[in-house]
């Protein structure tokens, strides 16, 4: 099994004693991406280099911000919702120069190389103040999955860090990729690939189905499973996989008499609740009403 990515992974500014996490991805058994939210303070400090690349979303500011590889250079003011980027197997030196809220994101190289999915490898680009919409939703997305964590969440998660993988591979590299491979690809799975990734969902419903479980099982990448199964439903995995265990919950509400608690666990629902959310956003019922034919 692939161990998941921790603070080892990380270039070490989140080990300095006057950043102080709020909530981080610990545990959670992500293997391609580690994400911490914190309050940081002013320092100046240099870093050995990491095998993840290191972006930061600025929550707030605008604060002063310096980087180098030893030496420090010009200094840029980064406003909230600028980024910070440093590629992995890189050294840091770093100025921050005021009280900062923000979010970091560590992305194993691997997962930026399979999303580019062309010969040769993809070099990230290094970049301060720099502001990408799609890129701040993402790692917004991401806190706030670590803001509510369950475990039934998993393949949204690995379905943002695809999305995330693939906007720094094609927008934020030295030499972004002329006729991107993604657009090459066939556009969408076959008939038997989509039949085989719907039954491993139903046969697992009440897992968190790590997404590259679903690639395997048709012989595809992740980012190219992603893609094709999106051209082919119109829904991303994730909410193809919320629909089906909505549907299950909904067959077992009408046909048994099992508390509706266990319905939700037995379909792969965190909780009660949290079956409730789903059937409210995707219905506008709740279970108690679907057990009560209404």
């Amino acid at each position: 099994m692939v161990a998941e990515l921790g603070l080892a992974d990380t270039n070490g500014i989140l080990s300095l004693p006057w950043i102080d996490p709020v909530r981080t991805s610990a545990g959670l058994g992500w293997e391609r991406l580690y994400v911490s939210t914190q309050a940081e303070l002013p320092y100046r400090s240099s870093f050995c280099s990491a095998r993840t690349h290191q972006l930061i979303l600025h929550l707030d500011g605008p604060v002063t911000v310096r980087r180098g590889h030893g030496g420090l250079g010009s200094p840029r003011r980064v406003p909230p919702g600028g980024l910070f980027l440093h590629p992995a197997a890189r050294d840091l030196t770093v100025e921050l120069g005021g009280d900062l809220q923000t979010v970091h994101v560590y992305l194993a190289d691997e997962a930026v190389q399979e999303a580019a999915g062309c010969k040769g490898r993809v070099e990230l680009a290094e970049e301060l103040g720099r502001y990408d919409p799609l890129i701040e939703q993402l790692v917004l997305g991401l806190d706030g999955v670590l803001r509510t964590w369950e475990p039934a969440a998993r393949t949204y998660v690995d379905h943002l860090s695809v999305l995330l993988a693939a906007q720094l591979a094609r927008y934020h590299s030295v030499r972004p990729a002329l006729g991107w491979p993604g657009d090459r690809d066939r556009p969408g799975l076959t008939a038997r690939q989509l039949a085989v990734a719907r039954d491993v969902m139903e046969a697992r419903l009440a897992e968190p189905i790590p997404l590259a479980d679903l690639a395997a099982a048709v012989s595809l990448s992740v980012s190219q499973f992603s893609r094709q199964f999106k051209a082919s439903t119109g829904e991303t995995p994730h909410r193809f996989l919320m629909r089906l265990r909505a549907e299950a919950a909904c067959r077992l509400l009408r046909s048994t008499a099992m508390p509706i608690a266990q319905v939700a666990t037995r379909c792969g629902f965190s909780h009660q609740e949290h079956l409730t959310r789903v059937l409210r956003a995707q219905s506008g019922i709740t279970p108690a009403a679907v057990r009560r034919g209404a």
